[in-house]
C-alpha cells in the first residue's frame, strides 16, 4: 500500500512549523490540506508557508488556481491522489498537512463523488431564501436535515450550503448520503494536534492581530481592486469577508477584529469536532512539548513506527 502521513488539527495550533521539521527528518513532501491555500494572491489570511520554507521542503496544492476558479473537493482529491502516487514512486513520504476536514476525508477514505441532480428553479428559490433570511438561517436549517455534512463545511460557505439543500429538496436524502467511502487505500499514519480551549483561543487572537499587522487589509483591498467579486467562494475565507465589510463601511475596525476572532474560534471548534470522529488519528497535546523541535521528534517516531514497521 502507498504510504501517507498526515498532521491535522485546528487553525493556529502550529501545524506548519512542526510539519516542516517532520518533513525534513522523514524525507517528506508536504501536501496542503487547506481549501483556501489553493488560491493565488491569498497569502496572509490563509497563513501560507513562506517562500524560504518552501525552498527547504517541497510543498504541493498551494497557489494552484486564481480566486475566481470554482475548485471542488473532487478536483482536490483527484490531484492529491496523483501526487501521493508520484511522491511514493520517488521514495519520498507524502505528508498531508492542514485543517480542512472534508478535503482530508475525501483523500484518506477515497470518497466517491456521484453526479447530483440540479434544478435551476430550486436553486434560485434557495438563493432568494438566503437573501431574505440570511446565510446563518440556511446553515442552521442544513444542520437539521444533514448534520454530518454541516459539520464538515463552514457556516460561511454559501455555495456548498445551497448545493446540499438543493440535493435534499430534490432527492429527500441528505447530501452526505451520496458521498460514499471506501476503506483507505493508504498505509496511513495520522497525527492530530490539540490544545486546551483557552490557550488555543489566545493563539487565535494573536494570529489575527499578526495577520492584520502583516497587511491582511491591504491584501484584501488588492484582491477587490483586481475585480474579484465578494460573493466568490474564495472570498468567503476567514478574515477576507470581514475585511471586505470593513473596507465597504459595514463594520468598524474594532468590529472587524472581533468578527474575525469570533468566526475563527467557531471554525476551530468545528475542526475539533470533525477530526475527533476519526479514530485513526493519534492525538498529541502541544502544551506537553516545550518546542516544535521536540514535538516533531514525537511525531516522527510515531509516523516511522506506523509506516516503517519491520
Amino acid at each position: 500500500m502507498l504510504k501517507l502521513a498526515a498532521i491535522v488539527g485546528p487553525t493556529a495550533i502550529g501545524k506548519t512549523e512542526v510539519s516542516l521539521i517532520v518533513a525534513q527528518k522523514l524525507k517528506g513532501e508536504i501536501i496542503s490540506c487547506d481549501s483556501m491555500q489553493i488560491y493565488k494572491g491569498m497569502d496572509i489570511g490563509t497563513a501560507k508557508v513562506g517562500e524560504e520554507e518552501r525552498k527547504k521542503v517541497v510543498h504541493h496544492m498551494i497557489d494552484i488556481v486564481d480566486p475566481e476558479v470554482n475548485y471542488s473537493v473532487a478536483d482536490y482529491q483527484k490531484k492529491v491522489k496523483e501526487l501521493i502516487r508520484d511522491i511514493n514512486s520517488r521514495g519520498r513520504l507524502p505528508i498531508l498537512v492542514g485543517g480542512t476536514g472534508l478535503y482530508y476525508q475525501a483523500v484518506v477514505d477515497d470518497y466517491k463523488f456521484f453526479p447530483m441532480p440540479s434544478k435551476d428553479e430550486v436553486r434560485r428559490r434557495l438563493e432568494e431564501m438566503v437573501n431574505e433570511k440570511g446565510l446563518s438561517w440556511a446553515y442552521e436549517y442544513l444542520k437539521t436535515v444533514d448534520p454530518d455534512y454541516a459539520a464538515l463545511i463552514s457556516s460561511n460557505d454559501q455555495k456548498r450550503i445551497i448545493r446540499a439543500l438543493e440535493v435534499y429538496y430534490l432527492t429527500g436524502k441528505p447530501f452526505s448520503r451520496f458521498q460514499t467511502r471506501d476503506v483507505s487505500c493508504y498505509n496511513l499514519a495520522a497525527v492530530g494536534l490539540y490544545l486546551e480551549r483557552d490557550e488555543l483561543y489566545r493563539r487565535i487572537d494573536q494570529r489575527v492581530e499578526e495577520m492584520i499587522a502583516k497587511g491582511l487589509i491591504e491584501e484584501v483591498y488588492a484582491l477587490f481592486k483586481k475585480g474579484y467579486d465578494p460573493s466568490l467562494n474564495s472570498m468567503q475565507a476567514l478574515g477576507y469577508k470581514q475585511v471586505w465589510y470593513y473596507l465597504s463601511g459595514f463594520l468598524t475596525y474594532e468590529e472587524m477584529l472581533r468578527e474575525i476572532k469570533r468566526e475563527t474560534r467557531h471554525y476551530a471548534k468545528r475542526q475539533y469536532t470533525w477530526f475527533k470522529k476519526d479514530k485513526r488519528i493519534m492525538w498529541i497535546n502541544v502544551k506537553d512539548y516545550p518546542s516544535s523541535a521536540i514535538l516533531a521528534q514525537k511525531i516522527c517516531a510515531y509516523i516511522a513506527g506506523q509506516l516503517y514497521k519491520a
